[in-house]
């Protein structure tokens, strides 16, 4: 089946049409994003676009080849994963500039734990506001791009920030002292 047939295939929610397209190019992604990122993040990065495009099959506009959309979706995706990691590697050296010196007192040394805590509570949130607030705070997406990404609303956004910060609160409100400046 060509491309444009797969495509279109796709689009009726061709449940064959689909596993063609995962075990077509499945593996040379991997290997592409693999070049980028690890082989276990490559992986785990394009099983979600792999799913993106299942969950958005009906509305995909693709300009130019299907594979040529897939590389650079796969490519597109590294490159955010990447500013993300090098981002949270900011934010902890930027907790641990700000805090470096009251490491003296032993009860500074609770930061790793604050650090894992904070981490915890937001891999416990309901995946569509973890994924929201992950891009509003560590993606460093305003809540218009955010919008357009997801396909929501500014206000569904909104909406969903707040709720994580009220959830984040109460998981983390032992810890709100050290915690303020990241909310």
């Amino acid at each position: 089946m060509d491309e444009f047939a797969l495509l279109d295939e796709l689009r009726r929610g061709n449940n064959d049409a689909y596993k063609q397209l995962f075990i077509t190019y499945y593996s040379p992604l991997c290997e592409f994003a693999s070049q980028y990122i690890s082989d276990d993040d490559a992986e785990e990065l394009v099983q979600e676009l792999m799913l993106y495009i299942w969950e958005t099959r009906e509305s995909i506009i693709i300009e130019s080849s299907l594979k040529s959309y897939l590389f650079t979706a796969t490519k597109h995706r590294c490159l955010n994963f990447i500013k993300k990691n090098q981002y949270h590697e900011q934010v902890h050296s930027s907790i641990y500039e700000k805090l470096k010196d009251q490491f003296e007192d032993p009860d500074y040394y609770l930061i790793n734990d604050l650090t894992e805590q904070i981490e915890k509570a937001i891999n416990d949130l309901p995946e569509n506001y973890k994924e929201t607030f992950t891009l509003s705070r560590f993606g460093e997406q305003t809540n218009v791009q955010i919008a357009a990404m997801q396909g929501i609303s500014v206000k569904t956004v909104e909406y969903r920030i707040t709720q994580s910060l009220k959830i984040l609160r109460v998981k983390l409100k032992d810890y709100l002292l050290f915690a303020a400046f990241l909310f």
